[in-house]
């Protein structure tokens, strides 16, 4: 397709989709860890995303090929990765899916955080300064207001959080690294390729890798594999190829909401109004964050 200057219907539903299909996620998540033990699936989902891209790109013809100084930056990015699954498999183990939602999609907060200090011409506006603040006070609020929390701890909070920490590191590598001269497909491959012997090896430290396994969990297992973690990325990818990335962006507050909608309708878990208010200023406060900027083009 040719390159758009602003979301048509086409890239509205697909995205609209993909936001859909990351809260699904969330839920998915939490129903695999009754059948595996969080730090096995996660490791499994790797695993198998990674056999899912080589297989991909053999297909498409991409080169799988690394290219000489991006060692560094490709472990580093594939051990973020690992860290950022690990919380995040273990926060969905130990608090709802609308808390883990609403903290762990705040990584574009951190992220502009730290590529006002770290990146050129990435100085936060006043609107971008008011979205920041804006999503801080909802983080804070979801945090501290333990109102209806139901099965949340503390910990899975924490957790979700440095999922997301972990996230935007990502970003930032993906960036300033070596490997931003590598095709998005080797980035994607470097995450899956390291990720998934570590988070298999560490495994067994975490305890008994089968729960209650059940045959829905090797579906739920399937749907991680291909819908998220290889071609739905892909496919998120080539949707930038398409349409502006501040235009991409802009979706990312469906995905908290969505998820905070399918943790109630899904699993039945308490929302209350401390949640609702800490998912509307995170929202807010991503709408303002990822809002075009007037002027000249950087």
């Amino acid at each position: 397709m040719e390159r758009k200057s602003s979301i048509d219907l086409f890239g509205a539903v697909s995205l609209t989709l993909f936001a859909i299909v990351l809260g699904v996620n969330q839920v998915a998540i939490k129903l695999g860890n009754t059948g595996f033990q969080p730090v096995f699936m996660a490791g499994l989902r790797s695993l198998g995303a990674l056999i899912v891209m080589v297989l991909w790109m053999k297909l498409r013809g991409v080169p799988i090929r690394i290219r000489p100084g991006t060692w560094p930056s490709g472990l580093l990015l594939g051990l973020l990765f690992s860290l950022e699954f690990c919380c995040l498999f273990f926060a969905l183990d130990w608090t709802t899916v609308a808390r883990t939602s609403i903290l762990f999609y705040t990584m574009p907060v951190w992220l502009g955080f730290a590529a006002h200090w770290l990146l050129d011409g990435e100085k936060m506006s006043p609107m971008k300064l008011a979205g920041q603040g804006l999503a801080v006070v909802g983080v804070a609020i979801a945090v501290f207001n333990r109102g209806g929390a139901g099965e949340a701890s503390l910990l899975g909070d924490a957790l979700a959080l440095g999922a997301a920490f972990c996230w935007g590191g990502i970003a930032l590598v993906a960036r300033l690294g070596a490997v931003r001269q590598t095709r998005p497909e080797m980035q994607l491959l470097w995450q899956l390729m390291v990720s998934a012997p570590i988070l298999l090896l560490i495994s067994p430290l975490f305890g008994p890798l089968i729960r209650d396994l059940q045959p829905y969990h090797f579906g739920l297992l399937l749907f991680q594999v291909v819908a998220v973690a290889s071609l739905g990325f892909l496919f998120w990818f080539w949707l930038l190829t398409i349409y502006p990335a501040s235009s991409v962006a802009s979706f990312s507050f469906l995905t908290p909401i969505l998820g905070v909608a399918l943790g109630w309708l899904v699993l039945g878990e308490q929302v209350g109004p401390g949640i609702l208010i800490a998912l509307a200023l995170v929202c807010a406060g991503l709408l303002l964050i990822n809002r075009p900027v007037k002027g000249p083009p950087r």
